[in-house]
């Protein structure tokens, strides 16, 4: 068999795989199950694993109507979970206007244009990736976006999201006086008066942007996500598109919480989440947005900015109302999700799930605190004492990362020098996972597993990122992988290759432990499975 499998053959085994058998023989089978790490068998029976072991002991398994399929020692693994993602809301830009790498006024303005008489119907024009920093030192003008997009409101958002360049006519439906505003670039409030503006999209546009993220994600091995903030409009279409069959993957959504009305909506998330509740999504989660971020001066610090030194930021929720919300999600029996970057905002989260635990007493408790930029050194061992989760994106910790000269200038040289301290919550017996946090880094858990690893760019071609912060690859796979399952309470059903569980797992094209870890980027996704059915098939890859 020169190639893995035709497009043919491949349809059949998509539409045929739940009532099937499937036997993967010769492989590197990484199981994540530490009474058996390794094995180079696999059998698939109804969508569920049958069989972990040898070949010869899966040979029971084949008979004519057997599917083998020999991996020649490539790796298996169980599928990729990314422990915090955006994929519905920002995959909307897959269906907008996208300027990335538009460097020079000539192509940013051409593709505005093109961009304008392609949704003439639009009520707003909508762009993403405006590239902010190409434009530094010779800004652009609300005037010049105004001659582009004269007819309606014009938004477009830079790379990360946190800022945006908008028209006089975006800017005067938030009520806000364009002539204050030379330049058309917005942030912090003024950003949020203009984008509460913008018409939502439509459930047909989520679930269209969707599935073109699906079908990115599955091609990355991703067989699970959790969706970090959902709005109720957003939890509706994940629900319509699991009941229409169109999730390739399993979604565990984070209901986004209002700071502003406390404890009062959760009697509504309860029924959010119940009512919601389908064979591959659930919204029993829910994400409390804490402080902002350290590069802009609005995460909230236990010293000050060393830039900024009359300020060290502040909580978006003060510690009786915090303590209140999240006593009252966990009681109810929510994931609870917040967001931290600085080391005020890590102590405050971790007293409120200390405050918690004594208020509601012992139970199964899988809270997160999210990106976990700068911690106290005597916060780290908290993790693992309360059982608190850190979610980190190690598509930070390298010196590329665009924010990072911004975040090292407002910490200083000290505190910089402890960002992302992954290595340092795992070595406390804190459980960590791992994520993109896209669309604010790369999709690829291999780009995310070889940053961690090595804290640089891929090929390795800059100093590492505070070095003492490298994890190995097995702590890397686990937080992508058995951690991150049982991080979203999916650990009976996946994260892990044993007997039983469901067959979601992922065929790379080598073995990571066998290559430099420089060249994990490289690796290639051979054929993804979402209960024991093929998601993705690199149909270039053959078998050697």
């Amino acid at each position: 068999m020169k190639r893995l499998l035709g497009a043919a053959l491949f349809t059949m085994w998509a539409t045929s795989a739940a009532a099937s058998t499937t036997v993967f023989l010769g492989g590197a089978i990484y199981t994540e199950n530490d009474k058996q790490p390794w094995a180079s068998a696999l059998v698939v029976r109804d969508g569920r694993i049958a069989y972990v072991g040898s070949d010869a002991g899966a040979g029971r398994f084949i008979d004519k109507q057997t599917r083998v399929i020999r991996l020649h020692g490539r790796m298996m693994l169980p599928g990729f979970h990314d422990a915090h993602a955006h994929p519905m809301s920002a995959s909307l830009r897959f269906l907008r206007c996208r300027l990335g790498g538009k460097t020079t006024r000539a192509a940013l303005f051409s593709a505005i244009r093109a961009c304008a008489a392609a949704h003439a119907d639009a009520a707003w024009l909508v762009g993403y990736e405006y590239p902010s920093k190409a434009f530094e030192k010779n800004p652009v003008t609300r005037a010049e976006l105004d001659a582009l997009v004269p007819d309606r409101p014009a938004y477009i958002a830079n790379e990360t999201g946190f800022s945006a360049w908008v028209n006089s006519r975006a800017l005067a439906a938030a009520g806000i006086d364009p002539a204050s505003n030379s330049s058309g670039l917005i942030s912090d409030e003024v950003l949020d008066r203009v984008h509460a503006k913008i018409p939502h999209p439509t459930e047909t546009e989520y679930r269209a942007a969707l599935k073109l993220w699906t079908a990115k994600a599955n091609a990355f091995g991703i067989t699970s996500v959790f969706d970090a903030a959902a709005s109720p409009p957003m939890v509706a279409a994940y629900h319509a598109a699991d009941l229409a069959g169109e999730l390739n993957l399993r979604v565990v959504a984070a209901q986004l919480v209002d700071p502003k009305r406390g404890s009062d909506q959760v009697d509504e998330m309860v029924r959010r989440r119940v009512g919601a509740r389908g064979d591959r999504f659930r919204a029993d989660a829910a994400k409390i947005f804490l402080d902002g971020e350290i590069d802009q001066h609005t995460a909230a610090l236990l010293a000050p900015y060393a830039d900024a030194p009359k300020g060290s930021g502040a909580l978006f929720l003060q510690s009786d109302a915090l303590n209140a919300l999240v006593q009252r999600l966990d009681r109810e029996g929510f994931l609870i999700h917040i967001h931290v970057m600085g080391d005020a905002a890590v102590r405050a989260g971790l007293d409120a799930y200390e405050n918690a635990i004594a208020a509601n007493g012992a139970k199964d408790r899988r809270h997160q605190l999210a990106h976990v930029a700068l911690a106290d050194p005597s916060d780290i061992a908290r993790f693992g004492a309360l059982g608190v989760t850190a979610n980190f994106s190690p598509g930070w910790f390298r010196v590329e990362d665009p924010a990072l000269p911004g975040t090292e200038a407002a910490l200083g040289p000290e505190r910089a020098t402890r960002l992302y301290p992954a290595a340092s919550v795992a070595a406390r017996r804190g459980r960590i996972v791992m994520s993109s946090d896209w669309p604010a880094t790369s999709m690829n858990p291999l780009d995310g597993i070889e940053a961690a690893v090595t804290r640089q760019a891929p090929r390795g071609a800059v100093p590492s990122l505070q070095p003492q912060n490298r994890v190995d690859l097995a702590t890397a796979l686990a937080a992508y992988t058995k951690n991150a399952a049982w991080a979203a309470r999916e650990d009976e059903i996946d994260g892990t290759l044993e007997v039983g569980k469901a067959a979601d797992l992922v065929v790379l094209d080598k073995n990571l432990f066998r290559i430099d870890a420089a060249a994990i980027h490289a690796v290639r996704v051979v054929l993804t499975l979402v209960n024991g059915g093929p998601t993705y098939l690199d149909k270039t890859s053959g078998w050697r």
